[in-house]
């Protein structure tokens, strides 16, 4: 069975508005009475507020760093993490051209033209090389401090 057949509210409505239309002495009176606990109720419960102090945020800076670090340390401590930096990207490369050898000894093991094959990924990871610098220099030089692209190519400001 079809729930809107049973609990379809478009024939109660269709009776209570034929009984609103009907001319009776006290109609307003009645909808008047009808409508004033609704409002009573809405009003009362829109007027109460209760707004309560803000918590004062609870601020954690960075703890693992000791916060009186002088210079030096600083200095020190950021040569350090630039040279773990570029041994990652020593290990990186030689994994990188490892790979490469490999696939120069299939691709020959292959009957294939490596040199032609070698020259266009050389092409290509110079073109990807371009453009990282190009972005590079956007960024330092639009978005950072104009003319720090020419700086950070000349080792500072000098």
């Amino acid at each position: 069975m079809n729930i809107l057949k049973r609990f379809n509210p478009a024939p109660g409505t269709a009776d209570l508005w034929e009984y609103i239309k009907q001319p009776q002495e006290y109609r307003w009176l009645i909808v008047a009475v009808s409508c004033l606990p609704v409002i009573v109720i809405l009003l009362w419960a829109s007027s109460e507020s209760r707004i309560a102090p803000l918590d004062r945020p609870n601020v954690t800076y960075i703890t693992t760093l000791d916060e009186n670090r002088s210079d030096e340390q600083i200095l020190a401590s950021n040569i350090e993490n630039q040279r773990v930096q570029d041994e990652r990207r020593a290990q990186i490369e030689a994994i990188e051209e490892r790979k490469r050898e490999m696939y120069r000894a299939l691709g020959a093991a292959s009957g294939m033209n490596v040199e032609a094959m070698e020259e266009q990924a050389a092409a290509e990871r110079a073109r990807e090389e371009a453009a990282r610098e190009a972005l590079r220099r956007e960024v330092l030089e639009n978005r950072v401090v104009p003319g720090a692209a020419d700086a950070a190519v000349r080792g500072g400001d000098q």
